[in-house]
């Protein structure tokens, strides 16, 4: 199976855990929240797409709706005073939050196909290497989400009651979240090398295996032939001495069959 060893088995429960985590977080309006240190406060919570408002009144607008309980921030009844509820960096947080969620979705089927694939499938790598890319992706998309709104969410120019906002639960979940995610993503890289070298090394053996490997007589051979006489060139005769002469000399001085030449 897939999480077949320590490495895998820790990247998915940590892949798994940060997933909820940030589930949890993106579904839920407690990314801001009133510290209940005012009676009547007129913002009370809100998250990335739900915010819950009491007797609430833009004063910068001559507009007589008040606005009360929680709805979608996309909600028509909002439509008055999207300029304020929706400010730039609000909508950043959407989105970059929107794609930290997208890539754990597309990584949560891949990971189910990685955990029935085996080691020795041409797949394994592919599934390790693609989950661990979008995990780091993913995570940093979510760290940029959670740092925007961490610097802007309590701002004083944004939800009512500003000194007494702070931020809520579900913004901790999403930042335990989106950082878990990264330890995740490099785990499965790491593996991924990992079994790509161990894979080639296989290849590399079962080549030697089946082409013939350096064995001892090889190495005989080589030592036999390294030390093996060389052939001699005939030599010039000297000055007075015959042709013939000089042949039988050179045929005197070659080593005898099976002998070693060794000349000092």
């Amino acid at each position: 199976m897939g999480a077949s060893n320590r490495t895998t088995r820790i990247a998915v429960g940590i892949s798994a855990i940060s997933f909820i985590l940030f589930l949890i977080a993106f579904v839920t309006p407690y990314w801001l929240i009133t510290d209940g240190r005012i009676d009547n406060p007129r913002f009370t919570n809100l998250g990335l797409w739900e915010v819950c408002f009491r007797n609430f009144q833009d004063i910068h607008r001559f507009y007589d709706t008040v606005f009360n309980g929680c709805m979608w921030v996309f909600e028509e009844e909002y439509y008055i005073i999207h300029d304020f509820l929706l400010p730039s960096f609000y909508v950043a947080v959407q989105v970059f939050a929107t794609l930290c969620f997208v890539l754990c979705l597309i990584a949560l089927p891949l990971t189910l196909s990685f955990l029935r694939t085996s080691r020795d499938d041409d797949r394994y790598v592919f599934l390790l290497l693609t989950i661990g890319s979008f995990q780091v992706l993913a995570s940093i998309f979510g760290f940029i989400a959670v740092v925007i709104f961490g610097a802007k969410g309590d701002s004083r120019d944004w939800m009512p009651g500003w000194q007494n906002n702070d931020m809520g639960w579900s913004f901790a979940l999403a930042v335990v979240g989106g950082v878990m995610l990264l330890p995740a993503g490099v785990l499965y890289i790491v593996e991924a090398r990992r079994e790509r070298y161990r894979h080639l090394n296989e290849i590399s053996n079962r080549d030697i295996s089946e082409y013939g490997g350096p064995t001892d007589e090889f190495y005989q051979q080589q030592a036999q032939q390294y030390f093996a006489p060389e052939p001699t060139r005939p030599r010039r005769p000297p000055p007075g001495q015959s042709t013939s002469a000089a042949a039988a000399a050179a045929a005197a001085a070659l080593p005898k069959a099976g002998g070693i030449q060794t000349d000092i």
